[in-house]
């Protein structure tokens, strides 16, 4: 296995429709495992809670996701963002993930070329997580 950086996010109560919506924007395989498959939480009300998912995406992408006990704080949205970066010649693919990502969403920097010559925006998905997405411009000489 090679060493990877990836997101981890932290739901409350939904990870399991979270991860259902990115896969469906992805694909890729998605295994989930709830607190109930391994005895993980006393609380009988948390067993089919998503303890561990993890999508993986034919274009490389790895993205877990978990919900959080109920005995822990819970802050959505505030402490991440995912980033989807490429060049000109992926960008009808990051377009497309764009499409899926802001139906339900709100973008707030439109997809569009950006001061320094890349194609740039940023939205937060239905479920308040944000994204950006970047298309590397042409290299220019220096």
């Amino acid at each position: 296995m090679t060493t990877r950086l990836n997101p981890y996010i932290s739901f409350r109560d939904n990870a399991r429709d979270a991860v259902t919506f990115y896969e469906s924007v992805f694909g890729g395989e998605l295994n989930i495992s709830t607190f109930g498959d391994y005895q993980a939480s006393e609380d009988p009300a948390e067993a089919n809670k998503v303890m561990h998912a993890m999508l993986e995406s034919p274009s490389g992408f790895t993205l877990m996701a978990a919900d959080t006990p109920n005995g822990m704080a819970y802050n959505p949205g505030d402490n991440i963002s995912v980033s989807l970066s490429g060049d000109s010649s992926d960008e009808a693919e990051l377009r497309g993930y764009w499409d899926k990502l802001v139906d339900g969403g709100t973008v707030t920097v439109p997809l569009e070329m950006a001061p320094w010559g890349d194609t740039f925006g940023m939205c937060v998905d239905k479920f308040g997580i944000g994204w950006l997405v970047n298309i590397a411009g042409a290299q220019q000489a220096q």
